[in-house]
């Protein structure tokens, strides 16, 4: 297997633009004198996510990113899995949210689904968030890594520090939801909780080590 390669210290873009995973990113690259710089700020537009998986995503926002800025460029794609829905909403599950990125009418959409099986009850609702993060440099390299993190879904959603589908989800081994979690919590460098902790640790060891 060949080597990683790593990725130095300075400036690098962030091919979101969601705000809420533009914090977390900072948060959790700035120790690593890392300048994280969002893709909105540089003028970059969205592209369409086209691919089947998230690896495939995650790699083409990081490439496209880092060839219109000629910077290193990090992307994830990121969603939950769900098990009584044989996985989604998965790759989409930000597209339930709509072009208005209504989560709380996805999380509705997705309490919905779950009552349309009949998973009412807490061993019938686990699910995984997963989060594939590519590294793209400039030349077309890229890296990838992958966390993930399992738990069940809630009803009513609960908490309000998180973003996305976090008010449903309740990590394994927990009673309260990633919504109701702080930062610090979430993102604990020796045990990392979160799906984008977990990526980015793995990240971490083999790109910033």
């Amino acid at each position: 297997m060949s080597s990683r390669r790593r990725l130095a210290a300075g400036r690098l873009v962030i091919a979101s633009h969601n705000a809420g995973k533009l914090r977390e990113f900072a948060e959790l690259l700035t120790p690593y004198g890392i300048d994280v710089v969002g893709a909105g700020e540089l003028g970059l537009n969205e592209p369409e996510e086209t691919e089947a998986t998230f690896e495939g995503n995650a790699r083409l926002k990081a490439t496209r990113a880092s060839r219109a800025t000629g910077l290193p460029a990090l992307a994830d794609d990121s969603g939950l899995a769900v098990d009584a829905l044989a996985g989604a909403p998965g790759v989409h599950s930000a597209r339930w949210a709509g072009p208005d990125k209504d989560f709380a009418a996805a999380m509705r959409k997705l309490e919905d689904a779950l009552q349309s099986t009949g998973a009412t009850e807490p061993h019938q609702r686990g699910a995984r968030f997963v989060a594939v993060l590519a590294l793209a440099w400039p030349d077309g390299h890229v890296e990838t890594v992958r966390g993930e993190v399992a738990g069940t879904l809630v009803w009513p959603p609960r908490g309000d520090a998180g973003f996305g589908y976090d008010p449903m989800f309740r990590p394994q081994g927990h009673e309260r939801t990633f919504a109701e979690m702080t930062g610090a919590e979430k993102h604990g460098r020796d045990a990392p909780l979160s799906h984008r902790a977990r990526a980015i640790a793995a990240l971490k060891e083999a790109c910033l080590g």
